[in-house]
């Protein structure tokens, strides 16, 4: 007779919400305090692989695949416009479909602007927030941002494919996994061929490059973000990959401006910091939520 090993296990599901038929993993008792954790670009829940069985021994971890991304799958019938507000407004269906009342929020790219909306719009339910390389403050953005900034400014065919190019591409997304990781040959490959493969599917390139022009609306609400956490200061937990190129230190030093008694943790690797650090990302989460949620 086999004996367990004790690691929790992770469970897939689907569940409709705002009309959408949305994938997600699932580990954790089912009456333990809930831990949201919403992934970036151009990744899915798959990036939360290794995290989640860290945590689900004390707590509900549950990973969505946002609209758009992974294995989330949106009819065309529902005609769904590509937005942050629309990718949070589906968060959120998603939280009610599921009956989450309280929950803690990992924010990752973009899951920040996502989860925010989430946080401003139902400021009860958030028991604590983790930022990893999710930014709320214009001193986050680093360099690599231009040629998006200039996308925003004229929307023009060749700024569009540039930013294709440059975010969207096979290469472009396989900078993202390897950038400052001192050792590149550390980060599994399927991480980045399985994120290049979803977001080629057909049409899917253009939601990405919508996203992109989009995301200009969440710098715009960055005060009413950084309002909300002066106002309901929830636990926080900034963890981040500080040789991001596209979030860079000074985003999670900010925190520190809203949320005096934040906490703000730096690492010597890049953007996706769990693919090399993920025992350090979790010991620090079982810290912050110990201290706040049991």
């Amino acid at each position: 007779m086999s004996k367990s090993l004790g690691v929790p296990l992770t469970t897939i599901h689907r569940i409709e919400a705002d009309g959408i038929n949305v994938f997600y993993r699932e580990a954790g008792p089912a009456n333990a305090p809930v831990l949201l954790l919403l992934h970036g670009f151009p990744a899915s829940s798959f990036q939360y692989r290794a995290l989640i069985p860290r945590l689900a021994d004390k707590y509900r971890v549950i990973a969505p695949d946002l609209p758009g991304f992974g294995f989330t799958e949106v009819p065309d019938a529902r005609q769904y416009k590509y937005t942050f507000d629309g990718l949070s407004k589906t968060m959120l269906a998603f939280t009610d479909a599921l009956g989450l009342k309280r929950y803690a929020l990992y924010l990752f790219d973009y899951g920040a602007p996502t989860g925010l909306r989430m946080a401003m719009a139902h400021p009860e339910r958030v028991t604590a927030m983790i930022s990893q390389n999710g930014n709320a403050y214009d001193e986050g953005l680093g360099d690599a941002w231009a040629p998006i900034r200039k996308y925003w400014n004229d929307p023009s065919a060749a700024n569009r494919e540039a930013v294709h190019n440059a975010a969207v591409s096979f290469e472009g997304i396989k900078f993202q996994y390897e950038h400052g990781v001192a050792n590149p040959e550390a980060v599994g490959p399927e991480a980045y061929w399985l994120d290049y493969a979803l977001v080629s599917r057909p049409g899917n390139t253009d939601i990405q490059l919508d996203l992109f022009f989009d995301y200009q609306n969440n710098v715009k609400l960055y005060p009413k973000f950084q309002q909300y956490l002066r106002t309901s200061k929830p636990p926080l937990l900034a963890i981040w990959g500080k040789n991001d190129p596209f979030f860079i230190p000074p985003g999670a030093e900010a925190f520190k401006r809203d949320i005096p008694n934040a906490t703000v943790q730096f690492l010597d690797t890049g953007h996706f910091a769990l693919e090399t650090h993920v025992e350090e990302i979790a010991l620090a989460v079982r810290k912050l939520l110990g201290k706040s949620v049991g």
